[in-house]
């Protein structure tokens, strides 16, 4: 007989097994309780015990337990302990230096209004359809012209490489494989003309083949006017098709923590940065072995802070920018920030295509308005032809919803894939899209509706308001 080492407290009803038998530390029990055991229950009525089985070969053994696979990649092993994006947030925060990881999560002076942007999204209630006989939903929608599997875009995010050495370009050829945008920033850390060539080759993964790139340029209107020509013609001859001008930095946010942390591009070994690679050495191994970060499409701008940055953007840009921008760029032209009604008539008027409504995920202005709130005004404002985008608290696709409801044609979201690369690199970001994809088409089905575009249509019906 061989001892399983499973404790049975008094009264626990035992599952019979192959070979058979049973028995507790008085052999009476099993006797009066054979009955039942032939048929496959043995009960010990006041007594613990262990139970016993007869020895067992292999094969019958794994019927009874089911273990595991051991999960040997250590990055698909984090992953698959994420179940959400906070999940993303807690392991990129246990794997990254803290004034890399402040960079992402922190926000401008009190931080108020990340978490506003926050609270803004979560305060709205469904009101569901019910049996609405839905066997399927269809997530996709249509923004600026082109059709997405989802209503989401991956957002300009600066010195990505700083996270990850996989950075812009990870992003972009996750965005590529989901056929999403990705928006590349002014302050990318890879140039225009090399994230055009890398989502450009062949996949190195023949089961997820990529789609065709959608690729935008995030400008931030420069005091070197022969700049913003260079970089918009240079966006415009690698095939970018949409310039996102950013209109709410004309002076940098007050980012406390990059502040207090002191943080460079590129990084210097400070005493700081010596104790970091101490706590963090995987971190730094990655980046030790890949090129220096830096900004990469600027020549010779090297030793800012971050804080600094904000030197290089016009303080006096204006709508005649807007203006000529139009008049440059060929393809479609958004503006991100946080829109009012009466701006974003004014920019509609301009030419411009589309509004991402944003206030930098809470960096810049804080106590600035929360962007969701401003869907339903600007919507009314501009009317349903024009592209309107919202991003500032995305963190979940129940989010992505209430955006729809509330009238925008999609989400974009930034930390959020950022949790993701630093958890994982290029994977981490596949997982934080996969993570919002499922939220999102559970939602509609929960909610009775069949598509993405029904539900911007009808959200109105589906929401409470707070």
């Amino acid at each position: 007989m061989r001892r399983l080492g499973l404790l049975v407290p008094p009264g626990t009803l035992c599952v019979a097994v192959p070979g058979g038998g049973y028995a507790s530390l008085r052999p009476a029990r099993v006797a009066e309780s054979a009955g039942r055991a032939e048929r496959g229950i043995c009960a010990f009525a006041d007594l613990t015990g262990w139970v016993m089985v007869p020895d067992m070969r292999a094969s019958e053994i794994r019927q009874l337990i089911r273990m595991k696979p051991v999960e040997l990649d250590a990055t698909r092993r984090r992953l698959s302990a994420c179940h959400n994006i906070d999940d993303l947030r807690a392991m990129g925060r246990r794997l990254i230096p803290r004034p890399v990881f402040d960079y992402v999560d922190g926000g401008a002076d009190e931080e108020l209004s990340i978490a506003a942007n926050l609270k803004a999204f979560r305060r709205w209630r469904f009101q569901p359809r019910a049996l609405p006989e839905i066997v399927t939903v269809d997530t996709s929608a249509r923004l600026l012209d082109r059709d997405l599997p989802l209503p989401l875009a991956l957002a300009p995010t600066g010195y990505t490489r700083m996270m990850h050495p996989g950075g812009e370009i990870a992003a972009a050829r996750s965005a590529q494989r989901h056929g999403l945008p990705y928006a590349l920033s002014t302050m990318a850390t890879t140039t225009i003309e090399d994230l055009a060539r890398a989502v450009s080759r062949p996949p190195a993964d023949p089961d997820r083949p990529p789609g065709q790139p959608d690729l935008w340029f995030q400008l931030y209107i420069q005091r070197d006017s022969g700049m913003n020509k260079d970089l918009v013609d240079r966006a415009a001859g690698a095939g970018y098709r949409v310039l996102m001008v950013t209109v709410d930095t004309v002076v940098t946010g007050n980012r406390t923590r990059d502040r207090r942390n002191g943080l460079l591009i590129p990084p210097e070994l400070t005493v700081q940065t010596l104790a970091s690679i101490a706590a963090k050495p995987g971190y730094w191994v990655r980046m030790l072995r890949s090129d220096p970060v830096e900004f990469a499409n600027f020549s010779g701008a090297r030793g800012y802070t971050i804080h600094r940055t904000g030197d290089l953007f016009n303080p006096a840009a204006s709508w005649d920018d807007i203006a000529m921008l139009r008049d440059r760029w060929p393809g479609k032209l958004m503006l991100k920030g946080p829109i009012s009604p009466s701006d974003a008539r004014r920019a509609v008027s301009l030419g411009v295509d589309g509004l991402q409504l944003s206030n930098h995920g809470g960096r810049q202005l804080d106590r600035a308005i929360a962007p969701v709130d401003l869907i339903a005004s600007v919507r009314e404002a501009v009317g349903p032809e024009v592209s309107l985008v919202v991003d500032s608290g995305v963190r979940h696709g129940s989010d992505i919803a209430v955006a729809l409801a509330l009238g925008a044609d999609a989400c974009s979201i930034g930390r959020a894939y950022l949790y993701g690369l630093m958890a994982g690199g290029e994977p981490g970001i596949d997982k934080a899209i996969d993570i919002l994809t499922d939220q999102f088409r559970r939602t509609l089905h929960l909610l009775g509706v069949r598509s993405a575009a029904e539900l911007r249509a009808h959200g109105r019906e589906l929401l409470v308001a707070p």
